[in-house]
């Protein structure tokens, strides 16, 4: 799993000196004149690389403070108007990602290791942060419902905002929101399409035609009549119960009535 270093506050504070200077002048944003490394190392400027991955290329955008966007495909052209339009910041095309950064970033789309990546993710409020975090605890080949994550950052009535949040992450795949499905189990929607969903979750390991099956079903966790235990069914530990001992359950409220216990690891009982 990717380990997340988000934008401490000690570098907001700085970054939010600059921005009061530059109005203080009478515009908020940078002088185009202000040579864009200078920018960048600001934090007020981007720049930007193409990176190959297992699901084809993708455009990354980074500052000092992280990696600040990530599009799978398209071109530099239409990654450069989206950022701009998201963000209202100068972006420019790098010769190629920094070898640190790239291989980080390799490692993280692969699955392999555990990449430390750091993040900028000034564009969102507080609420939207904590999503993203939360997100961000998904293991590769697993995937949970919009409710657990309200649940998780004690927000439990807020489902769909958490959906809304997520549509907004400006670093998708790297912060994986295409791992959080609906709350009744189908892969649901995404900023890309639910084609290019169901192919990343596969590609980490998913089996998606289970998952909608399941879903359609109603089985919304698995038990094991061995340990008692009821977990989400992609978690790593609802995974080594043999077919003999498995057992179905429609709702948490069904597991616990039956006397099972939620899982301590995939942590169900937030979801219902």
């Amino acid at each position: 799993m990717t380990r997340p270093e988000f934008l401490g506050r000690d570098s907001r504070a700085r970054q939010g000196g600059v921005a009061r200077l530059l109005r203080d002048l009478g515009d908020a944003r940078a002088p185009g004149t202000i040579f864009p490394a200078v920018l960048e190392r600001l934090g007020l400027g981007d720049a930007y690389g193409r990176l190959d991955t297992p699901i084809g290329p993708v455009f990354v955008a980074y500052n000092a403070h992280g990696v600040s966007a990530v599009r799978p495909g398209g071109s530099a052209k239409e990654f450069e108007a989206a950022f701009r339009t998201r963000f209202g910041r100068p972006i420019r095309r790098a010769g190629g990602l920094p070898a640190a950064l790239a291989g980080r970033l390799g490692r993280a789309f692969r699955g392999t290791g555990r990449p430390s990546v750091h993040f900028d993710l000034r564009s969102v409020s507080e609420f939207e942060r904590a999503v993203l975090r939360k997100a961000l605890s998904i293991p590769r080949g697993e995937v949970r419902p919009y409710g657990w994550i309200a649940r998780e950052i004690g927000r439990p009535a807020a489902a769909r905002a958490v959906g809304t949040a997520l549509a907004r992450n400006p670093i998708p795949l790297l912060i994986p929101c295409h791992r959080v499905v609906r709350n009744d189990g189908r892969v649901g929607g995404y900023l890309f399409g639910p084609e290019f969903k169901r192919r990343v979750l596969a590609d980490e390991g998913v089996d998606v035609e289970a998952l909608e099956a399941r879903a359609h079903a109603g089985t919304q966790y698995y038990g094991s009549d061995t340990t008692r235990i009821y977990c989400f069914p992609t978690c790593r530990n609802a995974r080594r119960i043999s077919p003999a001992h498995r057992v179905s359950f429609r709702s948490a409220a069904e597991a616990r009535g039956a006397g099972y216990r939620p899982c301590a690891v995939c942590r169900p009982s937030l979801a219902s």
